[in-house]
């Protein structure tokens, strides 16, 4: 047999036991949501899900899988076969857990491939109408005289508005201490009742308590002001340049997905989060619709790994 015969007989092979990128998908999809029915992530879940179900022509199934941070649904999709069948919608969860904890049952860099940042919510920082200050400002030049002796309420240890919180302190020099719960509504609890002074939380939480002249905002955690909030200054512009607190919600494979799929899901995804309706729905939950491209979402977790690592280390946080 000649070279040339030998070649042609192994693209033909190729092409019958490979399967068709090409038209992807052929059948139902499913996408995990590693927290429970009802909060941000699923909301964004099931209209992300509708919406690129007509793109693709194939139902995109939503499936609660909650548990350990996150850890549980990523596991299941690391470990599920890597043809684009088998898909979850991350937060910086997944980012922050490798930190928290070594034991992990996969490796995040290896075992799940970033497809696109849907969305994003950024954090919002509220304090209590009886604390001592009413602006950031206010709140820093009481803390530098106070160390110690405001605190803050967050829904448990290396939860992101724990970690953004601390990344805050840290840059800006402050002492204030945390106080952590077992979920949002006690800590929020706790706030509007003034056992603790402040927050960080998401705008779709806290703005109705704000209206109700129960919370105040310091600041929104955001890298530019957000339309929904235009009067309240972010926190970078008060004194802290280059810090967010966002709660980035992206879709992500298992690691070893053909580059075909993976670009086919990102394209519907960035015209999913271009339709009006999805962004109306969305904006009205106070969530920016993002649909960024892959690199900008590996670049994002490239960064955020080291990032929290050091953070975790350096103010000792520990899952108890």
């Amino acid at each position: 047999m000649t070279r040339i015969a030998a070649l042609a007989l192994a693209a033909l092979a190729a092409l019958v036991t490979s399967p068709s990128h090409a038209q992807y998908p052929q059948h139902p999809i499913k996408l995990y949501v590693p927290f429970p029915a009802g909060g941000a992530v699923d909301i964004v879940a099931r209209i992300y899900a509708a919406k690129i179900s007509e793109d693709l022509g194939k139902p995109v199934i939503v499936e609660n899988k909650a548990g350990a941070g996150g850890i549980i649904a990523t596991n299941e999709t690391a470990k599920a076969a890597p043809d684009g069948y088998t898909l979850l919608l991350t937060t910086p969860n997944h980012t922050i857990n490798p930190a928290l904890n070594a034991a992990i049952p996969y490796n995040t860099e290896k075992d799940i491939a970033p497809v696109s940042i849907v969305a994003e919510v950024p954090e919002v920082l509220v304090s209590h109408p009886g604390a001592p200050f009413k602006d950031f400002k206010g709140f820093v030049a009481h803390a530098k005289a106070n160390p110690g002796k405001l605190n803050y309420s967050s829904a448990g240890i290396g939860t992101l508005p724990h970690i953004t919180f601390e990344l805050l302190l840290r840059r800006m020099n402050i002492q204030v201490a945390h106080i952590p719960y077992r979920g949002a509504a006690p800590a929020m609890n706790d706030l509007l009742s003034g056992v603790v002074q402040l927050k960080l939380d998401t705008y779709a939480t806290a703005n109705q308590h704000v209206n109700a002249g129960k919370l105040h905002y310091l600041g929104i955690a955001s890298r530019e002001r957000s339309k929904l909030l235009p009067n309240v200054p972010t926190i970078a512009e008060q004194g802290l340049p280059g810090y967010e607190g966002i709660l980035w919600i992206g879709l992500v494979a298992p690691g070893a997905t053909p580059k075909p799929v993976i670009e086919r899901l990102q394209a519907a995804t960035a015209k999913a989060m271009r339709a009006p309706d999805v962004i109306d729905k969305l904006q009205k939950q106070g969530i920016e619709p993002v649909g960024g491209t892959t690199a900008d979402f590996a670049a994002l977790i490239a960064r955020e790994l080291p990032q929290w690592r050091d953070l975790v280390k350096s103010a000792n946080i520990k899952v108890q």
